[in-house]
């Protein structure tokens, strides 16, 4: 994409930019590489300086309604401080960090709807325009997708991925917003919860996996959630038996009691503490069952995996239907999203 907004600020015939990155798909924690090539323009201009943005499609849910806006979480200064000569071709290489938590785009290259992108804001003669904003893929880290493998092996079906803004309270948290990847419950537990919703709070030195479950309502109760919170390590991969683990985690989740809360960003959830009772803590707080859960274990039902389950289900985005949205109704959602923020900005 080139910067074409410059074109607003410094006149026509200023100069414009194109952000590349490297091959390949990024990682949370993981370095991301590219390079930004500058054009000048019809006359010499002192680069202030370039700076790359993570921004993010966010929803924000209130009491009665559901907004979407953008959210930059991490900024980058990459270079600056040169003159840009007239019709001059610069390229300034770049290697950053992305955060830990970082959302995931897609499994096994199939996209998960949710929108990241790398927007280029360039500082010339003292104004600053935003503008190249690139799609940014990123793949989730090996204890991720062994996580997520695992659901699918146990018959979890993959129905969407969003981005809510909020805060879960009891965590180590720390961008503004969180990812939820929702899945349908397995015929063993489609009874009990209507829906599981996964997030992955990662850090250096592991993650914490915390568990949704929408609990059914009984003949004389209604519906409610449930959540549950588990500490792993990046090196647990190899020495852990995950269908057995994260079969542990589910029925610790469906089998707690009621815990009632609201999904905004300002409400609290029922808070279980490591005895199995309740406590009452505000902005999402979760119960804290750190380590690993086991127990005794009924029959596991040995699925195709998440990676066969997201092609035939999450990723059915690009091959189907996936709960009534098609691969071309992601292609425009992506679209919109770069292209609005163009807009906006121009």
């Amino acid at each position: 994409m080139v910067f074409k907004r410059l074109l607003g600020s410094l006149g026509v015939g200023g100069p414009t930019v194109d952000t590349v990155l490297d091959p390949g798909v990024a990682v949370p924690g993981g370095t991301l590489r590219g390079q930004v090539h500058l054009k000048g323009g019809d006359a010499g201009y002192d680069i202030e300086q370039i700076t790359l943005e993570l921004v993010a499609r966010v929803e924000a849910e209130t009491e009665d309604t559901e907004h979407e806006g953008t959210v930059v979480f991490d900024r980058f200064t990459v270079g600056g401080g040169f003159r840009l000569a007239e019709g001059e071709q610069h390229s300034v290489l770049f290697s950053v960090t992305l955060p830990w938590e970082t959302p995931v785009t897609e499994l096994y290259g199939q996209p998960l709807g949710v929108v990241l992108g790398l927007r280029t804001e360039l500082a010339v003669a003292g104004a600053k325009d935003k503008g190249d904003l690139d799609p940014l893929a990123v793949g989730p880290l090996p204890v991720q997708e062994a996580i997520l493998e695992s659901l699918g092996q146990l018959g979890f079906d993959f129905k969407s991925a969003d981005l809510e803004y909020g805060r879960i309270g009891g965590t180590g948290q720390q961008l503004p917003f969180y990812q939820e990847i929702e899945l349908s419950p397995s015929p063993r537990y489609a009874h009990e919860v209507n829906e599981i919703e996964v997030t992955f709070l990662a850090h250096p030195g592991g993650m914490e996996v915390v568990l949704e479950a929408d609990k059914r309502g009984g003949l004389f109760s209604g519906g409610h959630d449930a959540l549950t919170r588990h500490s792993v390590s990046h090196s647990d991969i190899a020495q852990h038996d995950w269908n057995t683990e994260v079969d542990a985690w589910v029925r610790q989740l469906v089998e707690h009691r009621a815990s009632y809360g609201s999904h905004s960003a300002h409400g609290g959830y029922g808070h279980s503490d490591a005895h199995g009772g309740y406590s009452d803590k505000g902005d999402h707080g979760h119960g804290d069952h750190g380590g690993h859960g086991h127990g005794e274990h009924g029959g596991h039902r040995s699925g195709p995996g998440m990676g066969t389950v997201v092609a035939a289900g999450a990723a059915g985005l690009a091959v189907g239907v996936v709960g009534g949205m098609v691969a071309a109704e992601v292609v425009d959602e992506v679209g919109d999203f770069f292209e609005g923020e163009e807009g906006d900005e121009g």
